[in-house]
């Protein structure tokens, strides 16, 4: 981790010192905010299976989501060889994974050899990949493992924090976890049991064993409004994320309840659907891969209105893939978003559209007009489709909002591709620029707009593909910043996404519970969920 990052939002300390009269067991209550598509740890790629993965998962290092260092986990110590291409890791000794299968170094080689195997198309194994050829794994004890890339891994320690360590003997395979929690039960479009792991490995500094609490009930709720009622009624402890409405609303009614991490990682942004075989118009196909189109659509956004508005102030324009909260790694070079929509109407009469009676049309005399696609249930996004939708007119621009539920939305970006432009999320779970290769990567899953390339499609994607792949074997921090700065010049240049905004990390915490310290590294509110207790019935009697 590097140093210049740790000091980021970092927090005092005491706060995640348990009260002395905290109590153990109880089940804490929260909400996903979709439905896990995988338990499969290596196979993660959405934000609710990332939350499963993060409370049952054992890694081989940690990092500390309020110090931003790393910390021992599974391995008790590391080491890495002079030229940045092997890892050896000391592990602990002893411990069992959730259903009685002993841990040694035979798993963390499987977890390997599937993290890398290229069939998974692993989004977690991507960060990994560094050049040609296989990765070497060496086993020469039960508690020792050394493993060798092809190439420099740039903040290599890092990127095992993301690395949940399977069985490979466990007759339950996946199900069988090294973390604080075990899923026990999932009923699909409803919730998901975890149980105290009885064989996890940490205890506190008095010795009694951890996770404190006897289990979780993760609801499947994508309704935030519904969320935040079952918060206000006691039927929830806590909420990851909240938005700022409901940030406003809670800390109206209790400023304890409701915290404000700072400015957060994740982005809002739009996208349009640039996949040669989409069952589109060619027409559109065409505007969409103008770059001028795409700078001229970012012009002509309002992204101060959008904070002002849709996040009460509780948001920040977005200048690209970075947020300026990765002090680090964070371009300050670019231009700061600015709204001009004269300047957008200019950038579309020089791509040939023109512009007549309040409508834009192209040089063949199509109207232009599109649909904008996002997840339905989320009153913030289709806030922020409204107001896309109203800035886009004042340059002639018609565009159509629909919500779709989040199962068939993902087919659409994903399967079919049936879709012209898309609004949602980018969740980074992490500061360094290796976590997002399989967004940057013309051949990744992720890369949105066009994924899963065979060759990069233009110019720019191979640049940025040949960049991204140099920042992660450069031998110093400056020599990838430099790179990974140039990635953010072309990403501004193109607009492959159209950044928005920057959310400030919004959580709520119940006074029923003891330890909670949120961060704006995800998980925000449950980082430290293995030390979270709950307070006394009699303790909080004594508050109202």
């Amino acid at each position: 981790m590097l140093r210049t990052l740790r000091h980021l939002s970092v927090l005092a300390l005491f706060l995640i010192a348990p009260a002395a009269r905290a109590q153990s067991g109880g089940v804490l209550h929260f909400c996903l905010h979709g439905e896990p598509k995988t338990f499969n740890p290596i196979l993660v790629d959405d934000e609710a299976s990332e939350n499963i993965r993060y409370l049952t998962g054992g890694v081989l290092i940690r990092l500390n989501r309020q110090t931003q260092a790393l910390e021992p986990g599974l391995a008790t110590s590391w080491r890495l060889s002079k030229d940045g291409r092997t890892i050896t890791l000391q592990l602990r000794k002893g411990l069992y994974f959730s259903d009685g299968t002993p841990f040694t170094s035979e798993d963390v080689a499987y977890t390997m050899k599937m993290l890398m195997d290229p069939q998974l198309h692993s989004a977690t194994g991507d960060a990994f990949r560094s050049g040609e050829g296989a990765v070497d794994v060496q086993t020469p004890s039960l508690d020792t493992i050394a493993i060798t890339f092809p190439a420099r891994v740039a903040g290599l320690e890092q990127l095992f924090d993301q690395v949940a360590i399977l069985s490979a003997h466990s007759p339950k395979k996946e199900m069988a976890v090294l973390g604080p929690f075990y899923v026990s039960e999932y009923k699909a479009g409803s919730y998901v049991e975890l149980k105290r792991n009885p064989n996890y490995w940490k205890s506190d500094a008095q010795g009694h064993p951890l996770p404190y609490l006897e289990g979780l009930h993760l609801d499947i709720q994508r309704n935030r409004d519904i969320e935040l009622l079952r918060f206000r009624r006691g039927e929830l402890q806590l909420i990851n994320r909240l938005d700022s409405e409901s940030y406003v609303r809670l800390q109206k009614e209790d400023a304890n309840v409701a915290h404000n991490a700072g400015a957060g990682l994740d982005s809002d942004h739009i996208w349009f659907n640039q996949v040669t075989t989409a069952p589109l118009s060619e027409y559109k196909k065409a505007w969409f891969r103008s770059a001028q189109f795409r700078a001229a659509i970012s012009k002509a956004i309002n992204r101060d209105d959008i904070c002002r508005i849709v996040f009460a102030g509780y948001a920040k324009p977005a200048y690209g893939p970075v947020s300026p909260a990765n002090r680090f790694w964070f371009n300050s070079a670019l231009p700061a978003p600015k709204y001009d929509p004269q300047r957008a109407l200019s950038l579309l009469l020089q791509a040939g559209f023109r512009f007549s009676n309040n409508e834009l049309r192209d040089q063949a005399g199509n109207r232009v007009e599109f649909t904008l696609v996002t997840n339905s249930g989320n009153a913030v996004r289709e806030k922020i489709a409204t107001m896309i939708q109203q800035d886009l007119a004042n340059v002639g621009i018609k565009m159509n909002v629909v919500t779709l539920d989040f199962p068939s939305l993902i087919e659409r970006m994903t399967r079919t591709f049936d879709y012209e432009a898309c609004l949602l999320g980018l969740v980074n779970t992490d500061l360094d620029p290796n976590g997002q290769m399989t967004v940057w990567l013309s051949s990744g899953e992720n890369h949105q707009w066009n994924p899963s390339q065979k060759t990069p499609a233009t110019a720019w994607e191979a640049e940025v593909d040949t960049l991204m792949r140099e920042q992660a074997t450069a031998p110093t921090d400056k020599k990838r910043k430099e790179k990974f700065d140039r990635v953010q010049q072309i990403i501004y240049e193109q607009q492959p996404f159209i950044y928005l905004v920057n959310r400030d990390v919004l959580t709520a915490v119940s006074p029923a519970v003891v330890g909670a310290a949120p961060t704006i590294l995800n998980p925000p509110a449950f980082w430290n969920i293995d030390v979270l207790q709950f307070r006394p019935a009699t303790e909080l009697g004594a508050q109202k």
